[in-house]
């Protein structure tokens, strides 16, 4: 009995002891939970903070991209994405799956079975509608809502916009929509700038996600990406874009690229090249190469502006003094003039400038600078190094400096290569009285939050290659090729302006790298133009590659169709009027950075002005007394430009039939109304009639189309009549074709004749032609 109730005071002992123990253990790890807050390496009032708080992102808003004026170049906007609800058991859905598909198809670009199909599903609450739902502008959200289809549902996002469309795509680049990836242009070069940095907003909710009453809300604010202002001018780039546009549809190059630069300052008011692109439709790019800074070619004769001023510099050049023009010897290869080698007898170097002479230039290399002495110019124009402009993937040249050949045909533009952006530096030189300008797009870089420039450009001198004398000189020279009695420039002429400048015809390297292409107008025709002459204010330089021209034109024709009215317009803006009469004085007086004010007058009194200095005015109202104008007063315009005024009566729609963007969106803003557009050109329809009274509220909604569009149009609403007459003339062709099939093909030059450029010159012609001609035997170190 005795044994029995030991062994269970024993056992009890023990359970006791073990009980003990787990507490022991329990209360040891209750204590450790309590003090280091932690299990298995889980901070638990994180986990427990978790349950109860919530984070959301705040998105912070990419940087804008400005011209030199204020106006949005690029820029964040909202967009919209069109999704449908086809559950049935939700009450806003799509009812009729065949006849929602029959009316949103076209406006999402998806072909009408395959979104029914889309809208038929089953078990689904919801559908994407695919990508040309997505990104939404409001016009196209409004024109789906316009619909009034049930299920149709939106939500909001961001996405980067080019409000110009295709407008120094170049330079700008483009993001993806989502801005994710800066692909291109400045968007990528200043992508740090231009990035925003995202912040976030916590806070503590019920189980039903409902904010508590103190929620402790914790904010990371979001940080905006700083905004870019550049020196472009959207004025100038505007009728630049508008001028290349005119010459691509009309000539068909190979490309274009151009350049208009402050010839104090090195700042560049306009680039652009063809082909180009509309930054919002960059899936469909084909050219990703900015001409202007990464494309290196041979310059022709416009080299020799430079060539020039190392003469004059050294004081070697005499105009006067005379030569025998056609031919010149280098080495074992011949240098020929343009017209054959003919040449035009014993003439003075003066007059080998006016007719852009090869020989000329390369005696001036040969006999009179020497070859050291020339390509110690090439470096003090800065041909050797790359500007450094603030444009991402500037390429450098390619010089050919091995011989007296190398220096011979360098000195007329052949043989060594640079880029545009290159030439007009250097030309900056000869434009600002010796001193180089560096060239910049990027004026300064705001921070929009702490209200400050953290960037800002200053005009910087790259050198001074030569004297202002010299300059002074040369620029007199340049101005005879224009309005010179055997100037190749003469197209180039500006009423009231004097300019200078110097023509070029380069020769393009074949492919394989065997020679120079042959044949009609396979070449690049270019112009490099400073005005005016004696004080320049504005350099442009304009190369069109392998135009289509018929065969009276020459290859002056499609470059100065974008260099006439690009440095007309930029000399407006620049407030520098022609020199012509006193009727034409009071115009361009009256209409430079004085404009007249409108809004004292009567609305007579100011049609009759406007019409007086050469403006078109476009009257908004039905009263009698202006309110309103733009441009405003003290504005810079031109004669041709419209002038918008607004009456105090109700506004009345004008008919905006071949308007450009520009007079679109002042049009609008002096009605203060948002305006919407699609393509691009010029103005061929608007959602309010001619005449018709303009609602106060609601957007301007217009389409734009190109010239070639518009003919393309023209020509499909044609009567068929007309096409029998196309296909009697087709006959005609047929039969003449027939006719000529006996002809002999052209015969190309066989080895060791002399090769000659294309290219025909009338003495008396008052055009200019193509000047240069390439060497009778191109050694291989020259290409």
């Amino acid at each position: 009995m005795a044994a029995r109730k030991k062994s269970t005071i024993m056992r009890a002992l023990i359970l006791l002891g073990i009980v003990s123990l787990f507490f022991m253990i329990f209360a040891a790890r209750v204590v450790y939970v309590q003090v280091g807050k932690e299990v298995k390496g889980q901070d638990l009032e994180e986990m427990a903070e978790s349950r109860w708080t919530t984070t959301q992102p705040l998105h912070g808003e990419r940087g804008t991209i400005y011209d030199r004026g204020g106006e949005a170049l690029a820029e964040e906007v909202q967009s919209f994405t069109a999704f449908a609800i086809i559950d049935e058991d939700y009450e806003d859905h799509i009812e009729d799956p065949a006849q929602a598909a029959s009316d949103l198809s076209p406006l999402i670009n998806m072909e009408e079975e395959e979104l029914e199909n889309l809208l038929s599903q089953e078990d689904r609450f919801q559908v994407e509608l695919g990508s040309g739902a997505k990104y939404l502008s409001l016009s196209e959200k409004e024109a789906i809502e316009e619909l009034d289809i049930n299920g149709i549902q939106f939500i909001t996002e961001p996405k980067r916009y080019y409000p110009n469309q295709t407008f120094a795509s170049h330079v700008l680049g483009f993001t993806n929509r989502d801005m994710t990836e800066s692909l291109m242009g400045l968007e990528r070069g200043l992508n740090d700038n231009l990035e925003p940095e995202d912040g976030e907003l916590s806070y503590e909710r019920n189980r039903q996600g409902v904010p508590l009453l103190d929620p402790n809300e914790i904010i990371d604010e979001p940080e905006d990406g700083e905004d870019v202002y550049l020196t472009i001018d959207s004025n100038i780039q505007t009728v630049l874009e508008q001028a290349m546009t005119e010459v691509d549809e009309t000539y068909s190059p190979n490309k274009i690229t151009a350049v208009v630069a402050n010839a104090k300052t090195g700042e560049i008011l306009g680039m652009s090249n063809r082909p180009s692109f509309n930054p919002n439709e960059y899936e469909s790019i084909t050219n990703y190469t900015n001409f202007a800074v990464s494309d290196r070619i041979e310059p022709g004769s416009t080299m020799k502006m430079f060539t020039l001023a190392a003469a004059i510099e050294e004081g070697v050049y005499d105009g006067e003094e005379t030569y025998q023009s056609g031919r010149y010897e280098i080495l074992d290869s011949r240098i020929s003039d343009h017209n054959n080698g003919e040449g035009w007898g014993e003439i003075d170097f003066d007059e080998g400038l006016q007719r852009s002479s090869n020989v000329a230039f390369a005696k001036l290399v040969l006999e009179k600078l020497g070859a050291d002495t020339f390509f110690s110019y090439i470096d003090a124009f800065g041909f050797r190094d790359i500007t450094g402009i603030d444009l991402p993937n500037e390429t450098n040249s390619s010089i050919a400096d091995s011989d007296d050949l190398d220096a011979g045909v360098s000195g007329f533009g052949q043989a060594s290569a640079y880029t545009p952006i290159q030439l007009v530096q250097a030309a900056t030189a000869i434009a600002n009285d010796g001193e180089m300008m560096k060239p910049y797009v990027v004026d300064r870089i705001h921070n929009e939050q702490e209200d400050k420039n953290t960037y800002t450009a200053e005009p910087e001198s790259a050198g001074n290659p030569i004297s202002a004398e010299t300059a002074k000189e040369v620029r007199e020279k340049l101005e005879t090729v224009v309005s010179g009695e055997y100037g190749t420039g003469k197209p180039y002429q500006i009423d009231g302006i004097d300019v200078a400048g110097k023509t070029g015809t380069a020769q393009i390297s074949s492919d394989d790298g065997s020679g120079y292409l042959s044949g009609e107008n396979e070449n690049i025709f270019s112009f490099m133009g400073m005005a005016p002459a004696d004080d320049p204010s504005i350099i442009v330089y304009v190369a069109v590659d392998r135009p289509e021209l018929d065969g009276s034109e020459s290859g002056s024709a499609p470059v100065s169709q974008i260099f006439n009215p690009v440095m007309k317009q930029s000399l407006s803006y620049m407030n520098i009027a022609p020199e012509t009469d006193v009727e034409n004085d009071e115009v361009f007086e009256e209409t430079g950075i004085d404009t007249v004010n409108f809004t004292e007058m009567t609305t007579q009194q100011a049609q009759e002005k406007a019409e007086s200095l050469g403006l078109v005015p476009v009257v908004v109202g039905a009263g009698n007394d202006i309110e309103s104008q733009l441009p405003e007063s003290g504005n810079n315009v031109i004669a041709g430009e419209k002038i918008f005024l607004r009456t105090n009566g109700e506004a009345i729609m004008p008919d905006m039939t071949g308007w450009s963007i520009r007079d679109a969106k002042r049009f609008s803003e002096l009605l203060d109304k948002p305006l919407r557009f699609e393509g691009s050109g010029y103005v061929s329809e608007q959602n309010i009639d001619p005449e018709a009274a303009i609602p106060d509220k609601g957007a301007i909604t217009i389409t734009l189309m190109t010239p070639a569009e518009m003919r393309e149009e023209e020509a499909a609403e044609e009567e068929p009549a007309e096409e029998s007459e196309e296909n009697a003339s087709e006959d005609a062709e047929e039969t003449q074709e027939d006719a000529s099939d006996g002809e002999t093909e052209e015969e190309t030059p066989e080895e060791g004749e002399e090769i000659q450029d294309n290219e025909e010159e009338s003495e008396a012609a008052e055009e200019t032609v193509p000047e240069e001609a390439p060497l009778e035997e191109e050694p291989a170190e020259t290409e």
